[in-house]
């Protein structure tokens, strides 16, 4: 039996990049999977045939994570169609970097809002079912630069400190009611973004990491699979970091 097998995800932001791929080890596990994307409708039902062929069910939703009533419905939807959410991931997240000299108001609340907003949003949505059933797994992506901070971005770093003070809230709050709260933060990842820095800039980078390299979403995304699974019954309000030893 697969480690999800019966279970229902829900994934903000799911239809590219790391979000992509939490969803596809999610199916790839046994869970039915809900994801939202933002614009490209093609891509997010060419998504949902990929994760149908691995004999899971899958249900795309256009849906804005930073709206209250957007999330609600988002859920509503999960709920509707496969009864139950078993598991929710918070992945949905900008950027808009600069420094803070120059960073205006609108940059500032457009990270806050579509970063930590949302994460609050759909966490405040799933507790009533998850409460009904005692039992549920939350998992917030957050970020290394949440712990450390980083120049240049910090409406960014806010917002994923924000999570992690979310996570263990949350945590506390729905602990005694088997509902766990977690997060991931992940370093560098190998991504099309990633692949087009200057050489200077990425060997400066890899410098600082001790297994000297970048991490893949997928790598990511196995931890999440960890988290929502029952082989992590007994973990809640913890950060894990997937961060190839930078985040220590």
């Amino acid at each position: 039996m697969k480690l999800l097998q019966g279970k229902t995800s829900i994934v903000t932001g799911g239809s590219r990049g790391i979000g992509r791929a939490i969803v596809m080890e999610l199916a790839a596990a046994g869970s039915n999977v809900v994801f939202s994307y933002h614009s490209s409708e093609v891509k997010a039902l060419e998504l949902v045939a990929e994760i149908e062929a691995l004999g899971v069910q899958a249900l795309a939703v256009k849906s804005d994570a930073s709206s209250f009533e957007d999330a609600k419905t988002f859920c509503e939807a999960a709920i509707a169609t496969f009864g139950s959410i078993d598991v929710l991931v918070n992945n949905a997240g900008i950027t808009r970097d600069t420094l803070l000299m120059r960073m205006t108001e609108k940059q500032w609340d457009d990270v806050i809002d579509n970063n930590l907003k949302s994460a609050f949003n759909l966490t405040k949505h799933v507790s009533t079912p998850m409460l009904r059933q005692k039992k549920g797994s939350i998992i917030n992506i957050t970020s290394i630069v949440g712990l450390k901070g980083q120049a240049g971005q910090i409406n960014y770093s806010a917002s994923k400190a924000g999570m992690i003070g979310l996570t263990k809230s949350v945590a506390d709050e729905l602990g005694s009611r088997n509902i766990r709260c977690n997060a991931i933060a992940p370093g560098f990842i190998q991504t099309e973004m990633t692949d087009e820095l200057p050489e200077d800039l990425k060997k400066r980078y890899l410098e600082q990491i001790p297994m000297k390299r970048f991490a893949t979403a997928d790598e990511v995304a196995k931890v999440v699979v960890f988290l929502a699974s029952d082989m992590s019954s007994y973990v809640t309000g913890q950060i894990i970091g997937v961060c190839g030893g930078l985040a220590r």
